[in-house]
């Protein structure tokens, strides 16, 4: 069955009203943001999405707060991103946790995140398989930038 743009906007709409915590302008994003998927396994452009995104660059992400969407718990994060060119966005991570993991997200905590330099649409994942040293490269350019901005 083939779906026009119009009914995908109806869908993202539905999902605003069901959802309104998960609404645009709830998790602090642009109209360019598609929007959080019903089931993002159902989803081509969901599953297409989370591979670019397993593959995308590295940035630094501040964790402001996340939302739960399920019980598994799948879970949408919602990050202030730092990238290594200097670009700064809010990030929404729509991610499957465990129940330990969940546990140990505090506001303002600093996390490992790729995105997709090409597309920017708010989306982001967490970089589980960054290497730690890069990662602090990353964390210490950024840190680098910010002191000789500010002098």
């Amino acid at each position: 069955m083939f779906r026009s743009k119009n009914s995908k906007k109806k869908l993202d709409d539905l999902m605003a009203q069901l959802r309104p915590d998960l609404s645009r302008e709830s998790l602090g994003v642009g109209p360019d943001f598609p929007g959080v998927a019903p089931n993002p396994l159902l989803s081509g452009d969901a599953r297409k999405r989370n591979a670019e995104l397993r593959t995308g660059a590295l940035a630094l992400g501040v964790l402001v707060e996340w939302r739960e969407v399920n019980s598994s718990p799948r879970v949408v994060l919602m990050f202030d991103v730092e990238t290594a060119g200097g670009i700064s966005f809010r990030g929404v991570a729509d991610e499957d946790l465990t129940i330990t993991e969940l546990t140990r997200l505090a506001p303002g905590q600093t996390l490992p995140v790729r995105y997709r330099p090409a597309v920017m649409d708010h989306y982001v994942a967490l970089a589980r398989d960054a290497d730690p040293a890069h990662v602090r490269q990353l964390s210490d350019g950024i840190a680098t930038r910010k002191r000789t901005a500010t002098h």
